[in-house]
Order: structure tokens, then sequence, then C-alpha cells
């Protein structure tokens, strides 16, 4: 079906939405609602930061779907293999277990201290919208492109075990961002696409992978409400366990 191409025209068409989205958002905010600002000082407001977001993964979902029921002529949902497994509890109690796992693993690894992600949890506002996107938009769309979109044409040229660790990559490698690059940080991001990739393998199903990501996100965001107040001490206590 869809190859190699079709991924470099998603990636590309991403980029260009990330240019104009971010530069539209900064102008509208500067000439509507902040006319004393800054666009340098608007480009570090989070909330702009994750209307950009909101933005871009919706576009990512609107591109996917157009090319692969407007070129390919083939239902979304069977193409990208989406299908809700039964054991739906199940798959986001594996999350959360993974999220327990990982954190003992964070302990002997050098975790960063200080990052441009803990930026976004200054205001209780915005730690709430970032809560939302980690537990809908966020690994929805990150499912569909990696798990639903990539990692068929990677198991079709190189077999399965290739297809979860060459998905895995890119997506901590696109996390890195947040986190100052640390190695540590990749390597449990890392962790958390291999298993991600294998339940996709195993289970044929986005879905399945897609619950595995919501229940390993969402476990973080309720510890983080509950050992922050309600996003009201900000950011020491996210430091140690908001590695999403």
């Amino acid at each position: 079906m869809w190859n190699g191409w079709d991924v470099l025209l998603i990636i590309g068409l991403t980029f260009a939405t990330i240019f104009v989205s971010q530069f539209a958002i900064l102008f509208g905010a500067h000439y509507f609602f902040y006319p004393h600002s800054s666009l340098m000082e608007l480009s570090q407001r989070p909330l702009l930061l994750l209307i950009s977001q909101y933005v871009i993964d919706l576009a990512v979902v609107i591109y996917l779907l157009f090319l692969i029921e407007g070129k390919y002529r083939v239902p979304f949902g069977s193409a990208i293999r989406w299908s809700w497994p039964r054991n739906a509890w199940g798959l986001l109690l594996l999350g959360a277990f993974m999220l327990l796992v990982l954190s003992m693993l964070e302990n002997l690894l050098p975790m960063p201290k200080d990052t441009p992600f803990d930026k976004l949890f200054a205001r209780p506002r915005d730690a709430y919208l970032i809560a939302i996107i980690a537990v809908s938009l966020g690994p929805l769309v990150e499912e569909l492109f990696f798990r639903g979109f990539l990692y068929p044409i990677l198991a079709r040229r190189w077999g399965v075990v290739w297809a979860v660790f060459l998905t895995a990559l890119p997506f901590a490698l696109m996390h890195m961002p947040q986190y100052g690059y640390a190695w540590g940080a990749l390597a449990v991001i890392f962790i958390v696409g291999v298993v991600c990739g294998t339940v996709r393998a195993l289970t044929k199903s986005v879905g399945a992978s897609f619950l595995v990501h919501v229940g390993y996100n969402g476990a973080q965001m309720i510890i983080a409400v509950f050992v922050t107040r309600g996003f009201t001490h900000m950011p020491k206590a996210l430091v140690a366990i908001l590695l999403q």
C-alpha cells in the first residue's frame, strides 16, 4: 500500500505545518491579544505552544486520512489497523505497570533535572492542558503515525523485530528536545516505544498500542495531580515523574 515516499510526504507536510502554524499563532496573538509583547516573548508562552501542538496534531491526522482514503481508496480504520480490543482495561493497566517499572529504572540512569518541558507546567491551567493532550490527542497521533503508518512499511521490508525497533527510535528522538537531549530520558522513552510496538505487533491493533500509551501517560498525570496538589506546587515535584 503506502510506501516510504508517503512517509516522507507526511513528515514534510508536518514540518511545513509547524512552521506556518507557529508563525500564524504568534502573529495572531501579538496582533489581537499581546500587542506589547515581542514575538520572542510570545514564543515562550506555554499556552501558545500548546495551541500550536493541538493544531499540528490535528493536521497530521487529517494528512493521514486524506492520503490513505484519498490516494489509496481504502477505509482509514482498517488500513491503519485501528480496532478496539476487548481487554481495554488490561492494556491500560499494562501501561501503568510499565510506568512503575521504568520509574525504578530511572533511579539507575542520569535523568535530567531541569528541562524545557518543565516550563509547560509553570501554571495549573497549562499543566491541565498538557495532561489532556497526554491522554488523548498526543498518544493518538503518535500511535497512528509510528505504529499505524510507519510500522507496516518497515515490517514488510525488514520484519517485525526491526519494525518495532525502528519505530521506537524516532519516537524517542522526537521527544528529546523536551528533555534537554539527555540519554537517560531517551532510553526510557525508547523502551516505551518498544513496548507499544510489541503490543501492536502481537495484537495487530493500533488501538491496543494506543491504550498502552494512554495507560502510561495517564498514570503519570494521575500521580502528578496528587503529588503537586492539583498542579499547584510546580515544577520540582514533576522532575522525577514526568517523562512521557
